[in-house]
Parts: C-alpha cells; sequence; structure tokens
C-alpha cells in the first residue's frame, strides 16, 4: 500500500484529504480498465467523478439506487462515511458489520479500499496527533487513548505519538496554563496549583509535568516557592 507522507495537519483539512485520495483512486480506476481489471477502483472514480461534474454528492450518488452485491453496498457505505470525514479500518468495519454486510465482502472492499489510499490507519494517527495536540492541546497519554477507541494498532499509534517532541509537550502545557491563568487569579494558592494541574492532566500530561510547568508560571506571577512548595503532592 502507498504511504501518505503528506496527510494533512489539521481536523479541517481531513475532507480534501479525502478528496485527494479519491482523485487518485480515480486515476488508478481508469488505467485499470483499460487493461481490464480493477473493477472496484474504477467504480470509485465514476462515484468521485460525478460529485465533482455535478451529477451529485458521492454520497447521494452512493444511494441513488439499491445496490446488487454486497460488495456494492460496502463500497457505498464506505465512501459515503469517507466523504464525511477520514476513518480507520476498524471504524469502517464496524460500521459494515452494524449494517449487515457479509464479513468476506467487508474484508475485500476495506483491502481495495487501503490498495487506493482511501484507509491509511497511520497517515490517520500522524494526523490525529498533530491535530489534536495543536488544536486541543492534547497530550501523548491522551493522543493515545482517544487513537486506540478508534482501533488503531499499538505499534501505528506509537509510532504516531513518538514524533511528538517532548520539549514541544511541554511548551504546550506552558501555553495553556497561561491561558487559564487569569481565570483563576482571587483562588486561593493551593486551589488554583490543583485546578490548573487538574486541567493538564485531563488532557493527558504526567504529574510530574504538569505541577512542574503550574508551579513556574504561579512563581512567574510572584507566588512564593517555598508556600507553592508545601501544597505540592508528596511523593
Amino acid at each position: 500500500m502507498t504511504r501518505r507522507t503528506d496527510w494533512p495537519s489539521s481536523e479541517d483539512d481531513f475532507r480534501s484529504a479525502v478528496g485527494d485520495a479519491e482523485n487518485r483512486s480515480g486515476r488508478a480506476g481508469r488505467a485499470a480498465r483499460r487493461h481490464g481489471a480493477a473493477h472496484e477502483a474504477g467504480a470509485a472514480r465514476e462515484d468521485g467523478a460525478a460529485g465533482r461534474d455535478g451529477g451529485g454528492s458521492l454520497s447521494s450518488r452512493a444511494e441513488s439506487g439499491p445496490p446488487r452485491t454486497p460488495e456494492e453496498q460496502a463500497r457505498a457505505i464506505c465512501l459515503r462515511l469517507l466523504t464525511g470525514s477520514p476513518r480507520t479500518r476498524k471504524q469502517l468495519a464496524d460500521a459494515l458489520r452494524e449494517r449487515g454486510i457479509p464479513e468476506e465482502a467487508a474484508e475485500e472492499v476495506l483491502s481495495r479500499f487501503e490498495e487506493v489510499g482511501l484507509i491509511d490507519d497511520a497517515a490517520f494517527a500522524g494526523a490525529w496527533v498533530e491535530s489534536r495536540h495543536h488544536g486541543r492541546g492534547l497530550a501523548r497519554r491522551a493522543l493515545a487513548r482517544e487513537l486506540r477507541t478508534k482501533g488503531v494498532d499499538s505499534a501505528v499509534i506509537d509510532e504516531a505519538v513518538g514524533r511528538l517532541d517532548p520539549d514541544q509537550e511541554e511548551s504546550t502545557a506552558r501555553e495553556l496554563v497561561d491561558r487559564k491563568l487569569r481565570a483563576t487569579r482571587g483562588l486561593d494558592r493551593e486551589k488554583r496549583l490543583r485546578r490548573l494541574a487538574g486541567m493538564l492532566a485531563r488532557k493527558g500530561y504526567p504529574e510530574g509535568l504538569a505541577l512542574r510547568v503550574v508551579r513556574q508560571a504561579l512563581e512567574e506571577e510572584g507566588e512564593d516557592p517555598e508556600l507553592l512548595e508545601q501544597h505540592l503532592p508528596e511523593g
């Protein structure tokens, strides 16, 4: 399978990324039909071309008539779901199972979609890490947890979150704290410390990093380091 290396870095760009993949699938389908092969890739191209040429959206084209075979049903379901946003293979497999698609037909279509680049869990995971870290400030632990819920393989998750530099993670944690400092002014010292550290913990930051970043921010505001030390958790 061809691995995407230019996957978008934000969730807002996911839809256009799917469109790019469909275009590549379409080109592969035209070439395949000239040689009498790759029927599924050709069908994916025709669905994409209909949407681009004003013949209706990819999803409406897929629903224009009842597909005759389980494979056609599976292809239509996957194309409709991918039009909304990229999905992992497991997400699509679960959707096909819920809709009663036989396992053999589902596996055939999912494998074909992987071949033409419409499904790429590694690219999905990389884009997810970039988007959710920069957009929501999530740390590696929270990002890994989200990707697991989407059925991404553990090795793929480790590779994706491993690209997040520890220095960048700490810098993002500090930015999050700086944005919340004003809202905590007027609270007592211990409550401020715990509220800010708790915010970072919910986003997946380790306790040690969270407390260090919060303490530094409060010290820069003028808090007494020795008094802050009294309110830090033991151990």
